[in-house]
């Protein structure tokens, strides 16, 4: 993690009219890395460079993979399935959970046990989801504080079991875990999916002519990979990631005046959702200049300000717009009427608990809410005015920090946001990009 950082906010944003390309795509990323660790040849990935990215690379090389970065581009040198050493006896995920549960998948197919750790803040998050899958193929847990999170030792299986596997989370995580597992099973391995979660693991995986089939029935996915086949390196120009994206689309939409260009943002059906609730609200969100690159669809997204009526969000649409509801509920406290989100659990169990966290924000300015485990109300209140000084925790969550960022830019409240190093996991360019917004800000350390 960084070093401790403030944010102190005092002045209001002024109107803006810019192009910008985000930070790219942090899951997209992580899947690059993990997959070129098991092909074979050198594969070029030119990526997300955070925190999150920088703990699977540490991960994968404390397990014999040599990486190294030349001109901005990690070149991986892959030696098929099955080839990962244990040069360590630990390896260790920060605050990454997509590390964590991406490597209790990947080793659950590898005899020799590893203790797998993270910090404070990743011990809390469940992995529980994850180990009942690979408990199924014959990797076990053999040792652990919590016998479903961190930290714990992993051993796997020299002869895991193909089978099918019926996800009961709306989880591309664990997904993702079953596939990384399902590479070095002999035979077929099935997951069922009953719910929308995107497919980037996939859609990868199809590009590398891995043999994966993918078939619906109506409303379930059957997603099927034979294992033990090998592939072959590959290289990718990873896209903008659009959970980055929808932080300025919000932020100019709350603008009186202001208009945004957003260049190459990946638009994955199942990582725009925002983009659908925010149009129903009444944004004219415009996204041209549609292509496909090695698998994954980009465009440019144009945004201009716009006075937004609050909607009832329906619960089909949350899987697709997971990362996006923090600073979606900043734009409903600031919209007219009354916005209801259900089905939101997930939330209570990411890097923070970001219902209440996000709550409590929006009631310290006067925005009123209310919630249960699973839904969220916000009374919007458009004209707000508010004349105090706050100060808010994130809970070293990043995406609270930049909603609250947002939140504070648009209305000019005196607003101090405390651990803003988190920032550095998932889009460490945030600031830099929020000062050709023109934005104003100091940095407390």
């Amino acid at each position: 993690m960084s070093k401790k950082f403030s944010i102190l906010i005092k002045k209001k944003l002024k109107d803006f009219n810019q192009t910008l390309s985000v930070d790219k795509d942090k899951s997209i990323t992580h899947r690059a890395f993990f997959l070129a660790s098991q092909c074979q040849g050198i594969s070029c990935i030119d990526g997300l460079e955070s925190e999150d990215i920088f703990e699977t690379i540490n991960c994968l090389k404390n397990l014999g993979v040599r990486i190294f970065k030349k001109k901005n581009k990690y070149f991986v040198f892959g030696n098929g399935i099955g080839s990962l050493r244990k040069f360590k006896n630990i390896i260790y995920c920060g605050n990454s959970g997509t590390t964590a549960r991406f490597f209790l998948g990947l080793l659950s197919t590898y005899q020799f046990p590893i203790k797998i750790t993270g910090d404070a803040s990743l011990s809390k998050r469940p992995m529980g989801r994850v180990i009942k899958y690979i408990n199924k193929i014959g990797a076990e847990i053999v040792e652990a504080k919590n016998k479903f999170n961190l930290p714990l030792v992993i051993q796997g299986t020299n002869y895991p079991l193909a089978q099918q596997h019926i996800l009961d989370v709306p989880s591309a995580q664990v997904k993702t875990a079953i596939l990384l597992s399902a590479l070095g099973t002999l035979g077929t391995t099935e997951i069922v999916e009953n719910f929308d979660t995107r497919d980037h693991t996939e859609i990868l995986l199809k590009y590398l002519g891995a043999p994966i089939r993918i078939k619906k029935i109506g409303n379930k996915k059957i997603i099927s990979l034979r294992g033990c086949e090998e592939m072959q390196s590959f290289n990718i120009n990873v896209p903008p990631d659009p959970s980055n994206a929808c932080f300025f689309i919000v932020q100019t939409l709350c603008m009186k005046k202001s208009q945004i260009k957003l260049k190459n943002v990946c638009i994955n059906y199942f990582r725009t959702g925002f983009i659908d609730i925010l149009n129903k609200m009444g944004a004219r969100i415009k996204v041209y200049n549609k292509r496909k690159i090695k698998g994954e669809y980009v465009a440019d997204i144009l945004v201009k300000s716009k006075r937004l009526k609050n909607i009832s969000v329906p619960k089909s649409i949350i899987p697709r717009t997971i990362d996006e509801l923090p600073i979606l509920f900043v734009i409903c406290g600031l919209s007219q009427g009354k916005a209801k989100f259900n089905g939101i659990a997930e939330l209570r169990i990411k890097e923070s608990d970001r219902i209440a966290a996000m709550e409590k924000g929006l009631n310290l300015i006067g925005i009123r809410t209310k919630s249960t485990k699973d839904t969220l109300t916000i009374y919007g209140n458009p004209n707000i005015k508010f004349q105090k000084k706050i100060s808010l925790p994130t809970n070293l969550d990043h995406r609270i920090a930049m909603s609250f960022f947002i939140l504070g830019q648009t209305l000019g409240v005196h607003m101090t946001i405390k651990g803003f190093e988190s920032v550095n996991s998932s889009f460490p360019n945030f600031l830099k990009l929020q000062k050709k917004l023109g934005a104003k800000y100091e940095i407390k350390k």
